[in-house]
């Protein structure tokens, strides 16, 4: 069915009483209410996770993806009440590359997960052996979803899973479930019953879902510290992994750049989502010859970008999502300002107003090895290092353990691609960064984690292989 607004939407999915109360993050006011699920609830979720699997495999491919774009038109018919929902929830803007495009986004990656044929790999046929690869269902497939995307990070792990004869079984955010719920909600009119199951619980349940017997992988979205507790609880049961960790991405700019031309894609590489994003730019190093000109283009980009309610149709930047983000950032930013860099927007922050608002905030002439710099902020905050040379700037890159994504920004796509090939990352975009897209395999190096997600690979990763010879 189509919901008319959120609060029906709201009305289908949280208790009639009790509950653990959910709040605003730009107004405090009560969002919703979500049932306080255990560890036995995760018990009983599992169970009936497995004993659908074997029948949602059995459907097929063709019929498994007829169903997961039924349910993306079912999402697209209920956009603007998720979109209002996960604004609400989780605080980021109606606009911009915020609540609607995460929905439209949700839509697009589960199609997306339909896109592929994954047809047996003939590996030898020379007359005298035959093997072939074939791709099987692993079984149950449990997600970790984090609060910052939470709708769309949750398509990216449950879309592939399905499609590939596997069941699901979720844990969103304790932060922001309710954005989760419903579009589980919505999936769950199209999906056959029990092949996708979402638990709300704490950390007792991510616990019991990363050692549980019955899960065959998990897939998780977050912070390092968190990813490295899951491998060590899923190791006595041998689980396969998918695990997409912190980021604190590098852009280099090179001297070749234009800085007017680059600056609003620098900002929204930096500021998307408010700067919550994994992959999002995190610490920019630009040359001395143009470093003046990068700061005074990209703050005068950040000056027009308005910030506020995301129900309002105005703002494009919305507040942190929680008050212990919030606190992170401000804590790294006065380090930064205690230590003589420079302030060249933001930076101090309305202490009275509501909300979890952090302003829009860009800090130059900062050391190299400031927290600001060195410590991954997920947040407003974006520190611009100066730079001899590209090489110096590579070393910086590199010098940290984590690897997500980095950017070059250059008007030489040679030059800039021998710098990419420099930098130690799962990904490296050339003039824009975090443009993540359905069919390219993303994935981290170092401590950002392992495993590829999207396209084929996404596909395949979420499959066992099996040799058959003869």
């Amino acid at each position: 069915m189509a919901f008319a607004n959120a609060q029906e939407m709201l009305d289908a999915i949280q208790p009639a009483t009790g509950g653990t109360e959910i709040h605003d993050p730009a107004t405090g006011e009560l969002v919703g209410r979500v049932a306080e699920q255990t560890a036995g609830d995760l018990d009983a979720a599992v169970a009936s996770a497995k004993a659908a699997q074997p029948g949602w495999d059995k459907l097929g491919h063709e019929e498994r993806k007829r169903l997961l774009n039924a349910a993306a038109d079912n999402i697209e018919a209920n956009a603007e009440a998720l979109a209002e929902l996960l604004s609400r929830e989780q605080g980021k803007p109606l606009n911009g590359p915020n609540a609607r495009f995460e929905v439209g986004g949700a839509a697009a990656w589960l199609r997306a997960a339909t896109a592929y044929e994954v047809e047996p790999e003939v590996i030898v046929d020379d007359g005298e052996t035959y093997a072939a690869k074939h791709y099987r269902a692993l079984g149950v497939v449990g997600a970790i979803g984090p609060w910052n995307w939470p709708m769309m990070i949750s398509i990216w792990q449950l879309a592939p899973s399905l499609r590939m004869g596997n069941s699901v079984v979720m844990k969103p955010s304790e932060y922001t479930p309710l954005s989760v719920l419903a579009l589980v909600h919505i999936l769950n009119e199209v999906l056959p019953a029990d092949v996708l199951h979402v638990v709300a619980g704490g950390r007792e349940v991510g616990e019991k879902l990363s050692s549980h017997p019955d899960i065959a992988k998990i897939m998780f979205t977050g912070s390092t510290r968190t990813g490295k507790a899951i491998i060590r609880s899923s190791a006595d049961t041998v689980k396969r992994l998918t695990m997409e960790l912190g980021g604190n991405d590098a852009g280099i700019v090179l001297e070749d750049a234009d800085p007017k031309a680059i600056a609003q894609d620098l900002f929204w590489g930096a500021f998307i989502n408010t700067g919550q994003t994994c992959a999002a730019l995190k610490r920019l190093y630009v040359p001395e010859a143009i470093y003046d000109e990068v700061c005074t283009e990209l703050t005068a980009v950040a000056k027009a970008m308005p910030m506020g309610n995301g129900l309002d149709e105005n703002n494009v930047l919305g507040p942190l999502q929680n008050k212990a983000q919030y606190d992170i950032v401000a804590e790294l930013v006065a380090d930064a300002v205690d230590s003589g860099a420079t302030v060249l927007l933001g930076a101090n922050p309305d202490e009275q107003a509501k909300g979890y608002f952090y302003p829009t905030t860009l800090i130059a002439d900062i050391a190299a090895d400031n927290r600001l710099v060195t410590e991954e902020q997920f947040g407003p905050a974006l520190p611009i290092i100066k730079v001899k040379n590209s090489a110096e700037a590579i070393e910086h890159a590199n010098s940290l353990e984590v690897g997500l994504g980095a950017s070059v920004w250059s008007s030489d796509r040679a030059k800039a691609l021998e710098v990419a090939a420099q930098i130690e990352s799962g990904t490296v975009w050339i003039n824009s960064h975090g443009t993540i897209d359905p069919r390219i395999p993303f994935g981290g190096a170092k401590q950002s984690g392992y495993g590829l997600e999207f396209g084929i690979d996404g596909l395949k990763s979420l499959a066992q292989p099996q040799i058959i010879k003869g």
